[in-house]
């Protein structure tokens, strides 16, 4: 009886007609590093795609000012570390996002959205535990002003209107449904098909 039902099970796995759902598609594709930069790097970059972002000029009362910079200045020290070019990018992608359709209309929303949820946070310091170890000190001054300029209409032009970027060592799920625009250090920064 064992073996009969082991060999169903295996006439169906190897058939590839498995009854129980296949996994989710919104996971990262596994692989190597090497193997992920040798991959995005298939991928070409338009640069025709990138567009010019408008300045963003947040108009809030100074509470809600300050928690915009912070959330800005921790997102870009969490993603890129203290390199003053990618948290400016990174930086971009937020507000990019807070403009776009499917993303919250603030900047602590979108930094955050997805927090709570085991997937589907939109920046992994959010949900993978990194939040809880808080970066080194220096970084700080510069981040926060640099956030400060995002935010009083600064815009970064070699990301434009991108509103996605990752690593050149993973291949995340969402990459071939996107444009790749930019590359800015070891991101790869990308826009929505039309």
């Amino acid at each position: 009886m064992v073996v009969g039902a082991v060999a169903v099970i295996a006439g169906i796995v190897l058939s590839g007609r498995w009854p129980w759902p296949t996994p989710p598609p919104n996971v990262d594709r596994p692989m190597t590093m090497a193997a992920a930069r040798a991959s995005n790097a298939l991928i070409p970059i338009d640069p025709s795609r990138r567009g010019r972002a408008a300045g963003f000029h947040l108009r809030k009362r100074p509470a809600a000012a300050r928690r915009a910079v912070e959330c800005l200045a921790t997102a870009a020290l969490y993603e890129v570390g203290d390199d003053p070019q990618g948290q400016r990018a990174v930086m971009q992608v937020i507000l990019n996002r807070v403009r776009a359709r499917g993303f919250p209309g603030t900047v602590c929303g979108v930094v955050y959205q997805g927090s709570t949820r085991a997937t589907g946070c939109q920046f992994s310091f959010t949900c993978d535990g990194s939040v809880q170890r808080r970066p080194i000190r220096a970084g700080w001054a510069g981040a926060r002003r640099r956030a400060r300029a995002a935010l009083t209409g600064a815009v970064d032009e070699d990301v434009g209107r991108a509103t996605h970027y990752h690593a050149d060592w993973v291949v995340p799920y969402w990459r071939d449904s996107m444009v790749k625009i930019a590359r800015v250090g070891p991101h790869l920064f990308y826009v929505r098909r039309r």
